[in-house]
């Protein structure tokens, strides 16, 4: 189930988007997730958003399969870096073994705490054996709703680790911090990366 409402900010601020994705410092997690993979590994984008990431990972050298709910984002993504992205929410992944790495940073948090079992299974299955799993998420607990009127679930620790293990994945290390978001106000957060 893909939430209407919290797309259509993002088809709408876009270009806010670009400005804060494109203002944010070196992400030392990316940097991990990269030296875990093989070289010209395939890696799934998911929520890849104005592109930076896919066409970093690209540039990388590895094959880049780079979706985004929004089509504004796409659209960015598509046009300012030239990498091929396409549309596609959660619940279209249905690869199986096929990723060497999937980055979800700070994109299944739109997803319902309800979906999110179903999520990480598919997601766990769309690794090859041994593949890398980046996820970020906020910290906190139930389901809300931003400033913006985008929807988000939030997890602590336990809770991510447990729903990580469920779908097969073994937690290899966990990092936190706190950012200001797309709506204004500031989060904790957590990043996860485990193996499939």
């Amino acid at each position: 189930m893909t939430d209407p409402t919290t797309i259509a900010v993002y088809n709408a601020k876009f270009d806010d988007y670009v400005a804060l994705e494109n203002g944010e410092r070196r992400n030392p997690s990316l940097d991990r997730f990269v030296e875990m993979l093989p070289k010209s590994a395939h890696v799934l984008d998911l929520g890849c958003g104005p592109g930076n990431t896919a066409a970093f990972l690209q540039k990388a050298g590895f094959t880049v399969d780079a979706v985004d709910a929004s089509v504004g984002m796409v659209k960015v993504a598509a046009e300012k870096f030239g990498i091929p992205v396409r549309h596609a929410t959660f619940d279209d992944i249905t690869a199986q073994k096929e990723y060497d790495g999937i980055w979800a940073n700070f994109s299944l948090l739109h997803a319902p705490k309800s979906r999110m079992p179903d999520h990480l299974a598919t997601l766990h299955k769309a690794l090859k054996p041994d593949g890398v799993f980046h996820i970020g998420m906020k910290l906190g607990t139930g389901e809300h709703r931003d400033r913006l009127d985008r929807f988000y679930a939030y997890y602590s620790q336990t809770e991510l680790e447990d729903l990580l293990t469920d779908a097969g994945f073994h937690t290899l290390n966990a990092t936190f911090g706190s950012g200001t978001g797309l709506d204004g106000s500031r989060s904790d957060w957590i990043v996860i990366t485990a193996h499939a």
